[in-house]
């Protein structure tokens, strides 16, 4: 049995081993982002104006929309949305993760305990019966001398982060889809109707026509003419109303609903969302610090760095040290005496001699791995500043679009009812009314539409921003 001495001698060695080792493989350190100062599609001319951006600006930008639905559903979405649930469990099972890797700094113990009865042959033997009882605790530890434990905490500490910031990320898109799909539904629901209103003047033409035709003012061909327009027209309802009923389903499935749940809530009346007078653009080094996507980059690049330390530490020599004490004897109640203890102590090192170069070759691809992490990391840099200056050309060219269309869409609907009251007296052939309704059904149909790539535009700026999530929203995700 060792003496006190002896297990004296022992830890100060080992802690003399720990603190002279260092952690082989690289030191992470976090790489600087080159931001620009502005933003180059930020102009005078920019609608909606520009403001400075505050993190509650970000946090819920959609409430900047002013739409009660719209705000309930986004709620709705944050509490049962399946991406959120998925993303949550990915985040405790990095955190369960990481508890492993830290348990690797620790001694193992274990206990165990033993009885046996077993009688020899009497005819190879004495027939004797022999009893034999055992208990004891056997621990073990494997010495952290050149940091391989450290490095793989270190990564599953990284890997932890990241599952942090892909929740938020997913956080961030999510209530970019949910918005996105409450417009499409929005948006179709007003092409619809404009689609509708045009079949009622139509078919008002039609009537009117073939009174006309009734009274010889008109012919044949000019009531035909009519009713191959109001057909038509008829026949995009269908298509529309399709187009409407995948949207309603894309917000069911984004809310964890089955589809057609909220077709009754998405029925009533309901606008467009406006475009609020001011919109929130920070500079672009806040933007790289806030998209969430940015930082789960960065944090795959330290775990994959510290992960170079531990395909290196697995080249160098393992130090382990075993010990057991228990207690065994022949009888159950001598267990208790003082002659039954039993002790072990063993200290073992294992060095790794020849294999072909696979240990080297491992760190050789480990090293490879965290390069690709690092050009991973600076095209996230630039993927989100391409978004946000897409969505800020995207938002200003929609506006000027849509003033001009605004625009249009006023002359069509005077020039449409000009040409019926001229074809009424008698001024005009059917053909001009015929071009005139063709004109205002394109026309409207294309404001609305411009009117929806407006909002697009704009949630599609702020996602770009990475907004729709904070600290406090993403404590509460993640707990």
């Amino acid at each position: 049995m060792f003496t006190p001495a002896l297990r004296h001698a022992w830890g100060a060695l080992v802690c003399l081993t720990l603190a002279g080792c260092a952690a082989v493989g690289p030191d992470y350190l976090p790489p600087a982002s080159d931001a620009p100062a502005d933003w180059h599609q930020l102009t005078p001319s920019a609608t909606p104006a520009v403001r400075a951006q505050t993190a509650d600006d970000l946090t819920a930008w959609w409430q900047q929309l002013n739409d009660p639905l719209l705000t309930q559903l986004m709620d709705e979405a944050l509490r049962a949305s399946p991406d959120l649930r998925s993303a949550r469990a990915k985040l405790r099972e990095a955190r369960a993760r990481r508890d492993v890797a830290d348990a690797g700094r620790y001694p193992e113990l274990s206990a165990s305990g033993n009885a046996s009865r077993s009688r020899s042959s009497r005819e190879t033997g004495s027939g004797a019966t022999r009893n034999f009882f055992s208990a004891g605790f056997d621990a073990s530890w494997e010495l952290d001398v050149f940091g391989g434990t450290r490095r793989a905490i270190e990564a599953s500490e990284a890997d932890l982060d990241t599952a942090r910031a892909s929740l938020d990320d997913t956080r961030v898109t999510l209530v970019a889809e949910v918005a996105s799909a409450y417009v499409n539904v929005r948006a179709l629901q007003l092409r619809l109707g404009i689609a509708r209103a045009n079949l009622a003047a139509q078919t008002e033409t039609l009537q009117l026509t073939d009174w006309r035709q009734q009274a010889g003012l008109a012919n044949t061909q000019d009531v035909e003419q009519a009713r191959t327009n109001l057909e038509q027209t008829r026949a995009q309802i269908p298509a529309l109303q399709a187009s409407l009923t995948e949207a309603e389903h894309q917000l069911d499935v984004l809310l964890g609903l089955q589809p057609g749940n909220l077709h009754a809530r998405l029925a009533g009346a309901g606008d467009l969302p406006a475009l609020p007078a001011r919109v929130a653009v920070g500079i672009p080094a806040d933007t790289l610090r806030m998209r969430p996507d940015v930082r789960a980059a960065e944090r795959r690049l330290a775990a994959e760095t510290a992960r170079v330390g531990v395909a290196e530490a697995a080249r160098y020599p393992g130090f382990a040290l075993n010990g057991s004490i228990g207690v065994e004897a022949l009888t159950l109640g001598a267990l208790g005496s003082g002659n039954a203890g039993t002790s072990s102590l063993l200290a073992g090192i294992a060095a790794p001699l020849f294999n072909a170069g696979r240990l080297r070759a491992q760190a050789d691809a480990q090293d490879a791995v965290r390069e690709q992490a690092q050009i991973a990391y600076t095209q996230s840099l630039l993927a989100a500043l391409q978004d946000v200056e897409n969505a800020l050309s995207a938002l200003a060219r929609s506006q000027e679009r849509q003033r001009a269309l605004t625009d249009a869409a006023d002359a069509a609907r005077n020039a449409a009812a000009l040409a019926r009251q001229r074809y009424t007296a008698g001024l005009i052939d059917f053909q001009s009314v015929l071009d005139t309704e063709r004109t205002r059904l394109s026309v409207e149909d294309s404001l609305a539409g411009t009117r929806a790539d407006g909002v697009l535009a704009l949630i599609r700026l702020y996602k770009a921003l990475g907004g729709g999530w904070s600290p406090q929203a993403s404590g509460k995700d993640a707990s």
